[in-house]
């Protein structure tokens, strides 16, 4: 007999996004990291990699306001409408060869909230979310400005070091943190970049790593 699915059940995450006007639950990830990175403000430029069904586009394009400028991508439709200052176009948000990626170029932010569809083999998983960070990574690289953040999620596994690692290559400050709104049975974190490092011929010093958030 299998068990039963953890994520059918609607939360109090879900039915608070639902009620907000999200599609999704996963906004309250985005709100926590925001607050606690202090990560979006109005007039912003910011890129959202696989971005349906649309929660973090929302949330990102009502932060920086009118005066900002949001790119949201996905190979599948949102869920949800954006309001003028965003745009969306259906297409592969990890294709660095996709001029499309660069139409506000350079930004302030990049996230990616990316996740393999999950095949029951953990390890498997977990080298493909490694993979899907590693890329949404390599975009970030080549589209934010000096100073930009980046977000992004992988699950944890034998990876996360390496990933953390690469990551400190690029920018000056580095977090590991797991939100509150993240399922108890999911082994998701999001990596946090802060202060894109100006590009040079020289790999800078490890940055100063944090310790390691408690998850909730």
């Amino acid at each position: 007999m299998r068990g039963k699915n953890p994520y059918k059940k609607p939360d109090h995450f879900t039915k608070a996004a639902k009620s907000s006007g999200f599609p999704a639950r996963s906004v309250y990830k985005l709100e926590e990291i925001d607050h606690r990175v202090r990560l979006l403000r109005s007039g912003m430029r910011v890129l959202d990699l696989g971005a349906a069904p649309g929660s973090w586009a929302l949330y990102a394009a009502q932060k920086i306001g009118p005066n900002g400028k949001l790119l949201a991508v996905d190979l599948k439709p949102l869920d949800v409408g954006l309001p003028p200052q965003a745009s969306f176009f259906v297409g592969d948000a990890l294709e660095l060869g996709n001029e499309a990626l660069a139409l506000h170029a350079p930004y302030d932010v990049v996230l990616s909230d990316m996740a393999p569809n999950t095949s029951g083999n953990r390890f498997a998983d977990q080298a493909r979310s490694f993979e899907l960070f590693m890329r949404a990574l390599a975009v970030a690289a080549n589209l934010l400005k000096v100073g930009g953040a980046f977000v992004g999620k992988i699950f944890m596994g034998e990876d996360l070091p390496v990933a953390r690692t690469e990551l400190r290559k690029h920018f000056a400050g580095e977090r590991l943190i797991r939100p509150e709104g993240t399922r108890t049975v999911s082994y998701e974190v999001f990596i946090i970049g802060t202060g894109r490092r100006a590009e040079t011929s020289e790999t800078p010093a490890p940055a100063h790593e944090e310790p390691e958030e408690e998850e909730h």
